[in-house]
């Protein structure tokens, strides 16, 4: 009997490896095996620069050339983050993650093909602080519309983003940037241009996308001369254009929501508490780099983990070596500096209800008897005028910042490949413990399920078949979706829906207009044109009844600053009313209070 299981398990083995070995691919990075499933393939894991450690630590990511590798799957590799089940990845303690974190997947169909495949390259979201490639499935996209996929980990937060003179002035060319998370985003690029074929993929058809500071990120490559060649087509999904100068990121001379990280406060916190017992003198930079380069990651990473909701890392810079020194937004607008490719750029009709619905001063939880029986306390709003005013006049605003403004500009240097969106789908549940229609709606993120055809993004049941109930509504979206988004990677046109809506462009004859596409259920999927500037929105605030004076000046205050370029002077004279900006920042403070579900 025990050799007849030996046999059987030698057997097993062997077919196990041949089957393995059908799917090798010998990569400049290594060797890496491949697996089928569900007619998909898989390659896992792939390293596209060396492990940006030790001395490698705030240094432009280094290729790799050692095609006999073995590459082997690596378990939590995702970049150094707080822990957060929203968008993140979970963990105990005040960090999780690890440095050695920059690797990417790959998905592609399984039948063959006669020609090279589109891919698309995800950029994944997270404020550019949290989140990992292994978060998002995008199987069924390669496997229903011949696409491949690649999904990439990038360096975070102050490891991907970080301006000090005891590391920029002892370093030279790609070294003396801020952004080397963004570095690293271009850094997978030239994997992709090196190795794609390798999997199939046309390296002449690349198309990247990414959402929230996904988005973001597509939206640097724009104007980065580094990324120039690398892609051929952007979506731009819920970006932003949020860029900060070298001397602001190091030692600001005005309060900010991102002053209170500046490398010069934080540095000199490490420095207090690291500082031998018997020196009491001022350090070098060349001793201050000495500590940072040797402080370990949760070391260094503890002066960052208890920040404030109201508090901001200093993250993309505009170091004029990665990022045009004129900024992101601005170069956006700038033909100099713009790779000019067709590119999509939309937004959530309620970008910011996914926070608000978490706000202590919008939400309370209810523990009555009906809801005890589930265990689960029901979600009650405090003030539903006041949560949809906030809602409409902040989401409506991250739409000019992260796409009409964008689009516009893009459109002034030359480019007529652009299109735009709207996503209004919100056909949730109504339940007992929560109305979700109206609590969350067509929320930050909540796209990316239906694009993707999984909710396992969302943690799964319960909550996915509350957010995501089955139905034709869900069923149709994500179908077309998908289908816009893979058109889009293979023609640069996103094309039509399934009952022939056609998705035009924002050119017409010549001349831009302000029509997107409004992205929901079949019967509400449409071609529209409408447009809000900041001054149509002051004024329409200005005689809204659903909000009080100070909330007023509070929306006005997150309109002209979140989500982009402090902006508030310039367009607060647009106000009919009065507003004091450090009142409103004061209340911000007192009611930064969330709610943990």
């Amino acid at each position: 009997m025990k050799s007849q299981y030996n046999l059987s398990l030698l057997l097993f083995l062997i077919f196990s490896s041949i089957i393995i070995a059908d799917y090798e691919v010998v990569t400049k990075s290594g060797s890496v095996d491949g697996f089928k499933k569900n007619n998909v393939l898989y390659w896992d894991d792939i390293p596209y620069a060396q492990p940006p450690i030790n001395e490698l630590r705030w240094k432009a990511p280094r290729g790799i050339n050692k095609p006999q590798n073995i590459i082997l799957p690596k378990e939590d590799n995702f970049c150094v983050q707080r822990p957060s089940s929203l968008g993140g990845a979970d963990g105990d303690g005040i960090l999780t993650g690890t440095e050695d974190c920059l690797y990417l997947d790959i998905v592609a169909p399984a039948k063959e093909a006669d020609t090279p495949l589109p891919v698309m390259f995800w950029i994944h979201g997270g404020g550019n602080t949290s989140g990992l490639k292994d978060l998002y499935d995008f199987s069924k996209m390669a496997k229903r519309h011949d696409v491949i996929v690649v999904r990439i980990n990038y360096r975070l937060g102050p490891f991907g983003w970080f301006t000090h003179p005891s590391i920029q002035d002892f370093q030279s060319g790609l070294d003396k940037s801020s952004n080397f998370g963004t570095l690293d985003i271009i850094a997978a690029l030239h994997w992709v241009q090196e190795n794609i074929h390798l999997f199939g993929g046309d390296p002449d058809n690349v198309t990247i996308f990414g959402e929230s500071a996904g988005g973001h990120n597509v939206f640097s490559l724009l104007v980065s001369d580094k990324s120039k060649g690398l892609f051929h087509k952007a979506i731009a999904m819920s970006g932003y254009t949020t860029s900060i100068t070298p001397i602001d990121a190091y030692k600001p001379k005005k309060l900010s929501s991102t002053s209170s990280y500046a490398s010069w406060n934080v540095v000199n916190r490490i420095i207090k508490d690291h500082a031998k017992p018997s020196a009491n003198k001022e350090y070098s930079n060349e001793e201050i780099r000495d500590i940072l380069l040797n402080l370990t990651s949760e070391e260094f990473f503890k002066y960052y983990s208890e920040r404030e909701t109201y508090e901001e890392l200093p993250l993309l810079t505009a170091d004029n070596i990665v990022v045009p020194e004129i900024g992101l937004r601005r170069a956006l607008q700038d033909p100099k500096y713009i790779n000019k490719v067709p590119t999509i750029a939309g937004s959530n009709r309620d970008e910011v209800k996914l926070w608000l619905a978490s706000a202590e001063y919008f939400v309370d939880l209810d523990y009555s008897a009906a809801s005890a029986v589930l265990g689960i306390p029901k979600v009650v709003l405090k003030n539903e005028d006041a949560f949809e005013a906030f809602n409409y006049y902040r989401s409506s605003a991250w739409k000019i910042r992260g796409v009409d403004k964008p689009l516009d500009g893009l459109y002034k240097s030359g480019n007529k490949d652009l299109y735009s969106y709207r996503y209004d789908w919100d056909d949730h549940r109504r339940y007992l413990i929560a109305d979700f229609r109206k609590l969350i709606g067509a929320a930050h993120a909540t796209e990316i399920p239906l694009l993707v055809g999984n909710t396992k993004l969302v943690g799964g049941y319960p909550l996915s078949s509350l957010l995501y109930p089955a139905g034709l509504s869900k069923f149709y979206l994500s179908r077309n979706m998908m289908g816009f988004w893979t058109n889009f990677a293979k023609t640069g046109v996103p094309g039509e829906s399934t009952n022939s809506v056609v998705w035009k462009p924002i050119i017409s004859n010549e001349d831009i207009e302000a029509s997107y596409m409004v992205l929901d259920n079949k019967k509400n999927l449409r071609v529209q044109s409408n447009s809000n500037t900041f001054k149509s929105l002051a004024n329409e605030l200005y005689y809204d009844n659903r909000v009080n004076e100070i909330e007023k000046c509070v929306i006005l205050l997150q309109m002209f600053t979140f989500v982009g370029d402090d902006l508030y002077d310039e367009n607060i004279q647009h106000y009919p009313g009065k507003c004091d900006r450090s009142r409103a920042e004061q209340f911000l403070i007192d009611n930064a209070s969330f709610i943990e579900y």
